[in-house]
Protein backbone atom coordinates (compact mmCIF):
# COMPACT_ATOMS: atom_id res chain seq x y z
CA UNK A 1 0.00 0.00 0.00
CA UNK A 2 1.36 3.61 -0.97
CA UNK A 3 2.22 5.95 1.64
CA UNK A 4 -0.36 8.09 0.59
CA UNK A 5 -4.12 6.84 -0.19
CA UNK A 6 -6.68 8.79 -2.52
CA UNK A 7 -10.35 8.51 -2.56
CA UNK A 8 -10.25 10.44 -5.53
CA UNK A 9 -7.58 12.68 -7.79
CA UNK A 10 -6.25 14.64 -5.81
CA UNK A 11 -6.26 17.76 -8.57
CA UNK A 12 -9.96 17.37 -9.24
CA UNK A 13 -11.80 20.33 -7.32
CA UNK A 14 -14.84 20.25 -5.55
CA UNK A 15 -17.52 22.83 -6.29
CA UNK A 16 -19.29 23.03 -2.70
CA UNK A 17 -21.84 25.04 -2.97
CA UNK A 18 -24.74 24.87 -0.48
CA UNK A 19 -28.57 25.91 -1.28
CA UNK A 20 -29.76 26.82 1.55
CA UNK A 21 -29.32 30.22 2.93
CA UNK A 22 -28.34 31.09 6.30
CA UNK A 23 -30.04 33.51 8.90
CA UNK A 24 -27.35 35.86 8.70
CA UNK A 25 -26.93 36.03 4.59
CA UNK A 26 -29.63 36.21 1.85
CA UNK A 27 -30.18 33.45 -0.53
CA UNK A 28 -27.15 33.86 -2.06
CA UNK A 29 -24.31 31.69 -0.53
CA UNK A 30 -24.62 29.43 -3.01
CA UNK A 31 -22.53 31.73 -5.24
CA UNK A 32 -20.33 32.61 -2.35
CA UNK A 33 -19.05 29.58 -1.56
CA UNK A 34 -15.55 28.24 -2.64
CA UNK A 35 -14.11 25.38 -4.17
CA UNK A 36 -11.80 23.37 -2.07
CA UNK A 37 -9.19 20.68 -3.08
CA UNK A 38 -9.29 17.23 -2.26
CA UNK A 39 -5.77 16.46 -0.52
CA UNK A 40 -2.92 13.92 0.02
CA UNK A 41 -3.80 12.59 3.66
CA UNK A 42 -0.86 10.99 5.05
CA UNK A 43 -1.65 7.21 5.85
CA UNK A 44 1.79 7.12 7.39
CA UNK A 45 0.31 9.65 10.48
CA UNK A 46 -2.96 8.31 10.39
CA UNK A 47 -1.24 4.68 10.86
CA UNK A 48 1.45 5.90 13.52
CA UNK A 49 -0.86 7.66 15.78
CA UNK A 50 -3.31 5.43 15.50
CA UNK A 51 -0.42 2.45 16.79
CA UNK A 52 0.72 4.85 19.27
CA UNK A 53 -2.41 5.83 21.19
CA UNK A 54 -3.50 1.93 21.64
CA UNK A 55 -0.21 0.38 22.34
CA UNK A 56 -1.09 -1.51 25.67
CA UNK A 57 1.65 1.03 27.86
CA UNK A 58 -0.88 3.47 27.27
CA UNK A 59 -3.69 1.52 29.32
CA UNK A 60 -6.61 2.04 27.50
CA UNK A 61 -6.38 5.85 27.91
CA UNK A 62 -8.60 6.47 30.80
CA UNK A 63 -9.26 9.94 32.15
CA UNK A 64 -6.99 10.98 35.42
CA UNK A 65 -4.67 7.84 34.67
CA UNK A 66 -0.91 6.94 33.70
CA UNK A 67 -2.49 6.30 30.10
CA UNK A 68 -4.10 10.02 30.24
CA UNK A 69 -0.48 11.74 30.57
CA UNK A 70 1.05 9.74 28.06
CA UNK A 71 -1.44 10.74 25.94
CA UNK A 72 -1.95 14.82 26.19
CA UNK A 73 1.53 14.59 25.89
CA UNK A 74 1.70 13.24 23.15
CA UNK A 75 -1.20 14.93 21.40
CA UNK A 76 0.42 18.04 22.28
CA UNK A 77 4.26 16.85 20.31
CA UNK A 78 1.81 16.08 17.46
CA UNK A 79 -0.24 19.01 17.15
CA UNK A 80 3.31 21.16 17.50
CA UNK A 81 4.73 19.04 14.98
CA UNK A 82 1.45 19.32 12.69
CA UNK A 83 2.02 23.19 12.41
CA UNK A 84 -0.93 24.25 15.21
CA UNK A 85 -1.02 26.69 17.96
CA UNK A 86 -1.89 26.57 21.06
CA UNK A 87 -6.04 26.92 21.30
CA UNK A 88 -6.41 27.63 24.83
CA UNK A 89 -4.87 31.05 25.02
CA UNK A 90 -1.36 30.13 25.09
CA UNK A 91 -2.06 26.92 26.80
CA UNK A 92 -2.61 23.32 24.68
CA UNK A 93 -5.05 21.90 27.43
CA UNK A 94 -8.20 22.97 28.98
CA UNK A 95 -8.67 21.25 32.66
CA UNK A 96 -12.18 19.30 32.80
CA UNK A 97 -13.11 18.91 36.49
CA UNK A 98 -14.26 15.08 37.35
CA UNK A 99 -14.81 12.93 39.76
CA UNK A 100 -13.63 9.00 40.00
CA UNK A 101 -15.62 6.48 41.26
CA UNK A 102 -14.54 3.05 41.70
CA UNK A 103 -17.70 0.52 42.79
CA UNK A 104 -16.45 -1.58 45.67
CA UNK A 105 -17.60 -4.01 47.43
CA UNK A 106 -20.90 -4.35 45.94
CA UNK A 107 -23.23 -6.58 47.21
CA UNK A 108 -25.66 -9.06 45.18
CA UNK A 109 -28.60 -7.01 44.17
CA UNK A 110 -31.63 -8.97 45.88
CA UNK A 111 -35.53 -9.23 45.58
CA UNK A 112 -37.31 -10.31 48.30
CA UNK A 113 -41.44 -10.72 48.95
CA UNK A 114 -42.34 -11.85 45.46
CA UNK A 115 -42.70 -16.15 45.00
CA UNK A 116 -38.71 -16.64 45.98
CA UNK A 117 -36.55 -14.63 46.98
CA UNK A 118 -34.27 -13.40 44.21
CA UNK A 119 -30.18 -12.32 44.21
CA UNK A 120 -28.56 -11.68 41.42
CA UNK A 121 -24.55 -11.43 40.53
CA UNK A 122 -22.81 -8.60 39.90
CA UNK A 123 -21.87 -8.11 36.22
CA UNK A 124 -23.43 -11.52 35.06
CA UNK A 125 -26.87 -10.75 36.13
CA UNK A 126 -26.60 -6.82 36.66
CA UNK A 127 -24.67 -4.16 36.56
CA UNK A 128 -24.79 -0.53 38.93
CA UNK A 129 -23.08 2.30 40.00
CA UNK A 130 -24.42 6.11 41.42
CA UNK A 131 -24.14 9.43 40.45
CA UNK A 132 -23.95 10.45 44.22
CA UNK A 133 -20.25 11.30 45.65
CA UNK A 134 -20.45 9.40 48.90
CA UNK A 135 -18.37 6.34 50.44
CA UNK A 136 -21.25 4.27 50.86
CA UNK A 137 -24.74 3.52 48.74
CA UNK A 138 -27.40 1.65 50.12
CA UNK A 139 -30.37 0.93 49.08
CA UNK A 140 -32.71 -1.23 51.96
CA UNK A 141 -36.35 -2.75 51.08
CA UNK A 142 -37.15 -0.63 48.65
CA UNK A 143 -40.55 -0.84 46.84
CA UNK A 144 -40.34 -1.71 43.39
CA UNK A 145 -42.48 -0.28 40.65
CA UNK A 146 -42.40 -1.01 36.51
CA UNK A 147 -42.60 2.46 34.62
CA UNK A 148 -42.81 1.51 31.23
CA UNK A 149 -40.46 3.40 29.35
CA UNK A 150 -39.98 5.86 32.13
CA UNK A 151 -40.51 9.20 29.77
CA UNK A 152 -42.63 12.22 31.02
CA UNK A 153 -42.64 14.35 27.66
CA UNK A 154 -45.42 16.91 28.11
CA UNK A 155 -45.23 18.34 24.96
CA UNK A 156 -46.47 14.95 23.81
CA UNK A 157 -49.20 14.55 26.18
CA UNK A 158 -47.11 11.42 27.90
CA UNK A 159 -46.07 10.39 31.62
CA UNK A 160 -45.13 7.22 32.55
CA UNK A 161 -44.83 8.66 35.89
CA UNK A 162 -48.17 10.10 35.92
CA UNK A 163 -50.27 9.05 39.33
CA UNK A 164 -47.49 7.02 40.91
CA UNK A 165 -45.68 8.31 43.73
CA UNK A 166 -41.66 6.94 43.38
CA UNK A 167 -39.78 8.59 45.94
CA UNK A 168 -37.42 6.35 47.87
CA UNK A 169 -38.51 3.01 45.39
CA UNK A 170 -36.89 1.40 42.74
CA UNK A 171 -37.93 2.24 39.20
CA UNK A 172 -37.59 -0.88 36.57
CA UNK A 173 -37.37 0.93 33.15
CA UNK A 174 -37.07 -0.56 29.29
CA UNK A 175 -34.51 0.69 27.20
CA UNK A 176 -35.20 2.58 23.45
CA UNK A 177 -39.02 4.37 22.85
CA UNK A 178 -42.36 2.98 22.72
CA UNK A 179 -42.53 3.20 19.09
CA UNK A 180 -38.77 2.02 18.31
CA UNK A 181 -40.08 -1.39 16.45
CA UNK A 182 -41.61 0.11 13.74
CA UNK A 183 -40.60 0.23 10.46
CA UNK A 184 -40.16 3.22 9.38
CA UNK A 185 -39.00 6.86 10.91
CA UNK A 186 -43.00 7.79 11.79
CA UNK A 187 -44.51 8.42 14.89
CA UNK A 188 -45.02 9.45 18.31
CA UNK A 189 -41.38 8.90 19.36
CA UNK A 190 -40.09 9.14 15.73
CA UNK A 191 -40.84 5.42 15.23
CA UNK A 192 -37.60 3.84 14.21
CA UNK A 193 -35.33 6.86 15.08
CA UNK A 194 -34.37 6.92 18.42
CA UNK A 195 -35.07 10.01 20.32
CA UNK A 196 -33.52 11.21 23.72
CA UNK A 197 -36.28 10.04 25.44
CA UNK A 198 -34.94 6.41 24.72
CA UNK A 199 -31.41 7.34 25.94
CA UNK A 200 -30.24 5.57 28.99
CA UNK A 201 -29.21 9.33 30.05
CA UNK A 202 -32.39 10.44 29.87
CA UNK A 203 -33.95 7.53 31.85
CA UNK A 204 -31.59 8.15 34.45
CA UNK A 205 -32.29 11.78 34.42
CA UNK A 206 -36.05 11.63 34.90
CA UNK A 207 -36.04 8.88 37.55
CA UNK A 208 -33.71 11.54 39.70
CA UNK A 209 -36.06 14.70 38.79
CA UNK A 210 -39.19 11.12 40.41
CA UNK A 211 -37.22 11.44 43.28
CA UNK A 212 -36.34 7.41 42.67
CA UNK A 213 -33.74 5.56 45.33
CA UNK A 214 -32.71 3.30 42.57
CA UNK A 215 -33.21 2.85 38.61
CA UNK A 216 -32.88 -0.42 37.04
CA UNK A 217 -33.06 -0.96 33.00
CA UNK A 218 -33.96 -3.99 31.87
CA UNK A 219 -31.43 -5.03 29.38
CA UNK A 220 -32.86 -6.31 25.32
CA UNK A 221 -30.28 -6.28 23.03
CA UNK A 222 -31.81 -5.23 19.61
CA UNK A 223 -33.35 -1.82 21.10
CA UNK A 224 -29.99 -1.21 23.59
CA UNK A 225 -28.35 -1.52 20.09
CA UNK A 226 -25.89 -3.79 22.15
CA UNK A 227 -24.96 -7.13 24.06
CA UNK A 228 -24.38 -7.55 27.44
CA UNK A 229 -20.77 -7.60 27.25
CA UNK A 230 -20.93 -3.74 26.11
CA UNK A 231 -23.26 -3.17 29.52
CA UNK A 232 -20.74 -5.15 31.92
CA UNK A 233 -17.35 -4.03 30.30
CA UNK A 234 -18.69 -0.06 30.34
CA UNK A 235 -20.10 -0.33 33.75
CA UNK A 236 -17.80 -2.25 35.86
CA UNK A 237 -14.59 -0.52 37.07
CA UNK A 238 -13.88 2.70 37.05
CA UNK A 239 -16.29 5.24 36.50
CA UNK A 240 -16.22 9.01 35.77
CA UNK A 241 -18.23 11.98 36.81
CA UNK A 242 -19.01 15.84 36.16
CA UNK A 243 -17.94 17.32 39.56
CA UNK A 244 -20.32 19.37 40.76
CA UNK A 245 -21.25 22.20 43.56
CA UNK A 246 -23.83 19.51 45.09
CA UNK A 247 -22.14 15.95 45.00
CA UNK A 248 -24.93 14.74 43.09
CA UNK A 249 -26.89 14.60 46.18
CA UNK A 250 -30.26 15.22 44.11
CA UNK A 251 -29.32 11.86 41.90
CA UNK A 252 -30.67 8.44 42.45
CA UNK A 253 -28.20 6.29 44.78
CA UNK A 254 -27.99 3.56 41.93
CA UNK A 255 -28.24 3.27 38.45
CA UNK A 256 -28.42 0.47 36.71
CA UNK A 257 -29.05 -2.14 33.98
CA UNK A 258 -30.33 -6.08 34.70
CA UNK A 259 -30.31 -8.75 32.11
CA UNK A 260 -34.01 -9.65 30.37
CA UNK A 261 -33.97 -12.90 31.72
CA UNK A 262 -33.77 -11.76 35.60
CA UNK A 263 -36.39 -9.05 34.74
CA UNK A 264 -38.57 -11.98 33.27
CA UNK A 265 -38.26 -13.84 36.50
CA UNK A 266 -38.71 -10.90 38.81
CA UNK A 267 -42.06 -9.94 36.96
CA UNK A 268 -43.60 -13.53 37.27
CA UNK A 269 -42.29 -13.63 41.31
CA UNK A 270 -44.36 -10.73 41.60
CA UNK A 271 -47.45 -12.34 39.44
CA UNK A 272 -47.13 -10.37 36.91
CA UNK A 273 -46.85 -10.88 32.62
CA UNK A 274 -43.53 -8.92 31.65
CA UNK A 275 -43.77 -9.38 28.34
CA UNK A 276 -47.75 -8.21 28.42
CA UNK A 277 -46.47 -5.05 30.38
CA UNK A 278 -43.95 -4.57 28.14
CA UNK A 279 -46.26 -4.70 25.45
CA UNK A 280 -48.78 -1.98 27.40
CA UNK A 281 -46.57 0.23 27.61
CA UNK A 282 -45.91 1.28 24.11
CA UNK A 283 -49.78 3.30 24.71
CA UNK A 284 -50.27 6.54 25.21
CA UNK A 285 -52.21 6.66 28.59
CA UNK A 286 -50.23 3.68 30.53
CA UNK A 287 -50.18 3.44 33.99
CA UNK A 288 -46.78 2.33 36.07
CA UNK A 289 -47.43 -0.93 37.94
CA UNK A 290 -46.42 -2.14 41.15
CA UNK A 291 -44.41 -5.30 41.93
CA UNK A 292 -46.55 -5.48 45.02
CA UNK A 293 -44.98 -6.66 47.89
CA UNK A 294 -41.65 -6.79 46.35
CA UNK A 295 -38.41 -5.13 47.72
CA UNK A 296 -35.31 -4.50 46.61
CA UNK A 297 -31.86 -4.18 47.89
CA UNK A 298 -28.43 -3.25 46.93
CA UNK A 299 -24.98 -2.21 48.61
CA UNK A 300 -21.64 -0.99 47.77
CA UNK A 301 -18.41 1.32 48.55
CA UNK A 302 -17.18 3.90 47.14
CA UNK A 303 -13.84 4.69 45.94
CA UNK A 304 -13.57 8.20 45.16
CA UNK A 305 -10.92 11.02 44.25
CA UNK A 306 -11.49 14.28 42.50
CA UNK A 307 -9.08 14.22 38.99
CA UNK A 308 -8.58 16.98 36.78
CA UNK A 309 -8.57 15.68 33.08
CA UNK A 310 -7.80 17.82 30.02
CA UNK A 311 -9.20 18.11 26.87
CA UNK A 312 -6.40 19.53 24.23
CA UNK A 313 -6.66 22.29 21.57
CA UNK A 314 -5.09 23.23 18.63
CA UNK A 315 -5.52 26.23 16.63
CA UNK A 316 -4.67 27.41 13.20
CA UNK A 317 -5.51 30.85 12.77
CA UNK A 318 -7.77 32.32 10.06
CA UNK A 319 -5.98 34.49 7.72
CA UNK A 320 -9.35 36.44 7.00
CA UNK A 321 -11.64 36.34 9.96
CA UNK A 322 -9.65 34.76 12.72
CA UNK A 323 -12.82 35.40 15.18
CA UNK A 324 -14.70 33.01 13.56
CA UNK A 325 -14.28 29.14 13.94
CA UNK A 326 -14.59 25.97 12.62
CA UNK A 327 -14.35 23.12 15.06
CA UNK A 328 -12.90 19.56 14.28
CA UNK A 329 -13.65 16.85 17.73
CA UNK A 330 -12.46 14.15 18.44
CA UNK A 331 -12.19 12.20 21.51
CA UNK A 332 -9.41 10.86 22.91
CA UNK A 333 -10.27 8.53 25.87
CA UNK A 334 -11.59 4.92 26.40
CA UNK A 335 -12.43 2.56 28.69
CA UNK A 336 -8.94 1.82 30.47
CA UNK A 337 -8.35 -2.02 32.34
CA UNK A 338 -12.27 -3.35 31.65
CA UNK A 339 -13.66 -6.91 31.67
CA UNK A 340 -10.69 -9.46 30.82
CA UNK A 341 -10.82 -11.47 27.90
CA UNK A 342 -8.98 -14.17 27.31
CA UNK A 343 -6.71 -12.81 30.04
CA UNK A 344 -6.54 -9.61 28.33
CA UNK A 345 -7.94 -6.39 30.37
CA UNK A 346 -6.78 -3.79 28.71
CA UNK A 347 -9.76 -1.82 26.07
CA UNK A 348 -6.76 -0.55 23.90
CA UNK A 349 -9.95 1.63 22.02
CA UNK A 350 -7.83 1.47 18.53
CA UNK A 351 -11.53 1.66 16.44
CA UNK A 352 -12.49 3.70 19.07
CA UNK A 353 -11.02 6.27 18.94
CA UNK A 354 -7.75 6.41 18.64
CA UNK A 355 -8.42 6.33 14.72
CA UNK A 356 -10.30 9.64 15.39
CA UNK A 357 -7.83 11.25 17.46
CA UNK A 358 -5.35 10.07 14.59
CA UNK A 359 -7.85 11.51 11.96
CA UNK A 360 -7.35 15.21 13.99
CA UNK A 361 -3.55 14.72 13.47
CA UNK A 362 -4.13 13.87 9.97
CA UNK A 363 -6.07 16.98 9.09
CA UNK A 364 -4.20 19.27 10.55
CA UNK A 365 -0.79 18.16 8.78
CA UNK A 366 -3.01 18.54 5.30
CA UNK A 367 -4.67 22.13 6.86
CA UNK A 368 -1.16 23.52 7.64
CA UNK A 369 -0.08 22.43 3.89
CA UNK A 370 -2.94 23.83 2.52
CA UNK A 371 -2.53 27.08 4.27
CA UNK A 372 -4.67 29.02 6.78
CA UNK A 373 -8.46 29.13 5.60
CA UNK A 374 -10.59 32.18 6.19
CA UNK A 375 -11.45 31.32 9.39
CA UNK A 376 -9.97 29.90 12.33
CA UNK A 377 -9.82 26.46 12.57
CA UNK A 378 -10.05 24.49 16.29
CA UNK A 379 -8.76 20.68 16.65
CA UNK A 380 -10.54 19.41 19.37
CA UNK A 381 -9.77 16.15 21.32
CA UNK A 382 -11.89 15.62 24.41
CA UNK A 383 -11.81 13.46 27.16
CA UNK A 384 -14.30 11.16 29.15
CA UNK A 385 -16.65 10.76 26.10
CA UNK A 386 -17.09 7.37 27.26
CA UNK A 387 -18.68 8.14 30.56
CA UNK A 388 -20.95 10.46 29.08
CA UNK A 389 -19.44 13.27 26.71
CA UNK A 390 -18.22 14.88 29.49
CA UNK A 391 -15.35 16.33 28.12
CA UNK A 392 -17.21 17.96 24.75
CA UNK A 393 -20.44 19.07 27.13
CA UNK A 394 -17.53 20.69 29.68
CA UNK A 395 -16.21 22.90 26.54
CA UNK A 396 -19.37 23.78 24.95
CA UNK A 397 -20.60 24.87 28.51
CA UNK A 398 -17.03 26.75 29.26
CA UNK A 399 -16.12 27.40 25.50
CA UNK A 400 -12.53 28.71 24.87
CA UNK A 401 -13.64 30.03 21.49
CA UNK A 402 -17.57 31.59 22.08
CA UNK A 403 -19.99 29.01 20.79
CA UNK A 404 -22.09 32.18 18.89
CA UNK A 405 -18.76 32.27 16.61
CA UNK A 406 -18.45 28.93 16.31
CA UNK A 407 -19.66 28.47 12.22
CA UNK A 408 -20.01 24.62 12.62
CA UNK A 409 -17.76 21.49 12.67
CA UNK A 410 -16.81 17.67 12.03
CA UNK A 411 -17.14 14.97 14.87
CA UNK A 412 -15.07 11.91 14.19
CA UNK A 413 -15.89 9.24 16.36
CA UNK A 414 -14.23 5.76 15.32
CA UNK A 415 -13.19 5.75 11.36
CA UNK A 416 -14.10 3.15 9.33
CA UNK A 417 -11.87 -0.31 9.37
CA UNK A 418 -13.77 -2.37 6.92
CA UNK A 419 -12.50 -0.78 3.71
CA UNK A 420 -13.86 1.99 1.17
CA UNK A 421 -17.69 1.97 0.56
CA UNK A 422 -19.70 3.69 -2.20
CA UNK A 423 -21.99 5.19 0.58
CA UNK A 424 -21.94 7.65 2.99
CA UNK A 425 -24.39 7.17 6.22
CA UNK A 426 -25.68 10.81 7.82
CA UNK A 427 -26.22 10.81 11.91
CA UNK A 428 -29.10 13.14 12.45
CA UNK A 429 -29.52 13.50 8.09
CA UNK A 430 -32.58 16.34 7.78
CA UNK A 431 -31.66 18.67 10.84
CA UNK A 432 -29.59 20.96 9.30
CA UNK A 433 -28.39 22.86 6.43
CA UNK A 434 -24.93 20.73 6.83
CA UNK A 435 -26.73 18.42 4.35
CA UNK A 436 -26.73 19.97 1.31
CA UNK A 437 -22.52 20.63 2.04
CA UNK A 438 -22.37 16.70 2.16
CA UNK A 439 -24.58 16.02 -0.84
CA UNK A 440 -22.51 18.50 -2.57
CA UNK A 441 -19.32 17.01 -1.39
CA UNK A 442 -20.69 13.35 -1.75
CA UNK A 443 -21.52 14.01 -5.77
CA UNK A 444 -17.92 15.01 -6.22
CA UNK A 445 -16.54 11.46 -4.75
CA UNK A 446 -19.30 9.96 -6.56
CA UNK A 447 -20.80 8.38 -3.41
CA UNK A 448 -24.10 8.32 -2.31
CA UNK A 449 -25.66 9.75 0.66
CA UNK A 450 -28.49 7.52 3.20
CA UNK A 451 -29.95 7.44 5.61
CA UNK A 452 -28.52 5.93 8.71
CA UNK A 453 -29.67 2.05 8.32
CA UNK A 454 -30.06 2.09 12.58
CA UNK A 455 -31.80 4.96 14.08
CA UNK A 456 -33.12 3.34 16.42
CA UNK A 457 -29.28 2.78 17.97
CA UNK A 458 -29.91 6.45 19.02
CA UNK A 459 -26.24 7.15 17.85
CA UNK A 460 -27.30 10.85 17.64
CA UNK A 461 -26.78 10.99 20.97
CA UNK A 462 -24.12 8.98 21.70
CA UNK A 463 -21.04 11.34 20.40
CA UNK A 464 -19.29 14.39 21.10
CA UNK A 465 -21.01 16.39 18.08
CA UNK A 466 -24.38 16.44 20.71
CA UNK A 467 -22.91 18.58 23.26
CA UNK A 468 -22.71 21.08 20.74
CA UNK A 469 -25.36 20.38 18.93
CA UNK A 470 -27.76 20.96 21.98
CA UNK A 471 -26.62 24.27 22.58
CA UNK A 472 -27.12 25.21 18.94
CA UNK A 473 -23.83 24.83 16.67
CA UNK A 474 -24.68 22.31 13.82
CA UNK A 475 -22.35 19.57 13.40
CA UNK A 476 -21.61 17.13 10.75
CA UNK A 477 -21.74 13.54 11.78
CA UNK A 478 -21.25 11.39 8.80
CA UNK A 479 -19.24 8.02 7.77
CA UNK A 480 -19.30 4.79 5.61
CA UNK A 481 -22.18 3.00 5.39
CA UNK A 482 -22.34 -0.67 4.76
CA UNK A 483 -22.33 -0.39 1.16
CA UNK A 484 -18.79 -1.53 0.93
CA UNK A 485 -16.75 -1.49 -2.59
CA UNK A 486 -15.42 -4.89 -2.04
CA UNK A 487 -18.21 -7.12 -1.24
CA UNK A 488 -21.15 -4.74 -1.23
CA UNK A 489 -24.07 -4.61 1.60
CA UNK A 490 -23.30 -8.12 2.93
CA UNK A 491 -19.83 -7.54 3.85
CA UNK A 492 -20.53 -4.05 5.09
CA UNK A 493 -22.87 -5.61 7.45
CA UNK A 494 -20.52 -8.36 8.28
CA UNK A 495 -17.95 -6.67 9.02
CA UNK A 496 -20.06 -4.23 11.58
CA UNK A 497 -21.55 -7.17 12.88
CA UNK A 498 -17.90 -8.60 13.88
CA UNK A 499 -16.43 -5.59 15.26
CA UNK A 500 -19.37 -4.62 17.33
CA UNK A 501 -19.69 -8.21 18.62
CA UNK A 502 -15.93 -8.83 19.05
CA UNK A 503 -13.86 -5.54 19.43
CA UNK A 504 -16.49 -2.95 20.11
CA UNK A 505 -15.58 -2.10 24.29
CA UNK A 506 -13.64 -4.60 24.84
CA UNK A 507 -9.76 -5.91 24.43
CA UNK A 508 -10.20 -6.99 21.45
CA UNK A 509 -10.06 -3.30 19.71
CA UNK A 510 -6.39 -3.27 18.81
CA UNK A 511 -4.29 -2.16 16.49
CA UNK A 512 -3.19 -5.14 15.37
CA UNK A 513 -7.40 -6.25 13.91
CA UNK A 514 -7.13 -3.27 11.63
CA UNK A 515 -6.69 -4.89 8.43
CA UNK A 516 -7.97 -1.86 5.99
CA UNK A 517 -7.22 1.75 6.06
CA UNK A 518 -8.63 2.41 2.74
CA UNK A 519 -12.19 3.88 3.53
CA UNK A 520 -10.80 5.57 6.82
CA UNK A 521 -8.62 7.58 4.46
CA UNK A 522 -11.38 7.98 1.89
CA UNK A 523 -13.81 9.52 4.99
CA UNK A 524 -11.25 11.57 5.86
CA UNK A 525 -10.64 13.36 2.90
CA UNK A 526 -14.45 14.36 3.11
CA UNK A 527 -14.23 15.78 6.62
CA UNK A 528 -11.42 17.93 5.14
CA UNK A 529 -13.65 18.81 2.36
CA UNK A 530 -16.52 19.86 4.71
CA UNK A 531 -14.40 21.76 7.04
CA UNK A 532 -12.28 23.84 4.74
CA UNK A 533 -15.70 24.58 2.87
CA UNK A 534 -17.11 26.15 6.42
CA UNK A 535 -13.51 28.03 6.97
CA UNK A 536 -13.34 29.20 3.51
CA UNK A 537 -17.38 30.52 3.46
CA UNK A 538 -18.81 33.53 4.98
CA UNK A 539 -22.33 31.86 5.01
CA UNK A 540 -23.48 30.46 8.63
CA UNK A 541 -26.00 26.99 8.48
CA UNK A 542 -28.33 26.90 10.66
CA UNK A 543 -30.71 24.23 11.88
CA UNK A 544 -34.10 24.22 10.11
CA UNK A 545 -37.27 25.12 11.38
CA UNK A 546 -38.85 23.25 13.44
CA UNK A 547 -35.86 21.23 14.64
CA UNK A 548 -34.95 21.57 18.71
CA UNK A 549 -31.45 23.25 18.17
CA UNK A 550 -32.77 25.63 16.06
CA UNK A 551 -33.90 27.91 18.73
CA UNK A 552 -30.33 28.18 20.70
CA UNK A 553 -28.90 28.79 17.51
CA UNK A 554 -30.84 31.81 16.50
CA UNK A 555 -30.69 33.28 19.88
CA UNK A 556 -26.80 32.48 20.11
CA UNK A 557 -26.16 34.32 16.61
CA UNK A 558 -28.47 37.51 17.46
CA UNK A 559 -26.71 37.92 21.17
CA UNK A 560 -23.16 37.81 18.58
CA UNK A 561 -24.82 40.47 16.09
CA UNK A 562 -25.60 42.56 18.52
Amino acid sequence: MSRFLKAAPAAILLSLAACNASPDKSADTAANLPDVQLPELSLATLQAVTKELSQDSYEGRAPGTPGEEKTVSYLIRKFTEAGLQPGNNGNWTQDVPLVEITAKNVSPLSFTGGKAPMSLKYGTDFVAATYRVQPQISVKDSDVVFVGYGINAPEKGWNDYAGVDVKGKTVVILVNDPDWQAKEAKGEFNGRAMTYYGRWTYKYEEAARQGAAAALIVHDTEPAAYGWNVVESSWTGTQYLADSKNGGADQTAANGWIQLDKAKQLFAGAGQDFDALREAAKQKGFKAVPLTGVKASLSFDNQIAKKMSRNVIGVLPGAKRPDEYVLYTAHWDHLGRCAPVDGDDICNGAVDNATGVAGLVTMAEAYKKAGAPDRSVVFLAVTAEESGLLGSKYYAENPVFPLAQTVGGVNMDALNPAGPAKDIVVVGRGKSELDAYLEKIAAAAKRTVVDEPTPEKGFYYRSDHFSFAKLGVPMFNFGSGEDLVEGGKEAGKKASEDYEEHRYHAPGDEYEAIANWDGMLADLQLYYAAGRMLAMTDAWPNWVEGDEFRAARDKSRAAAKQ
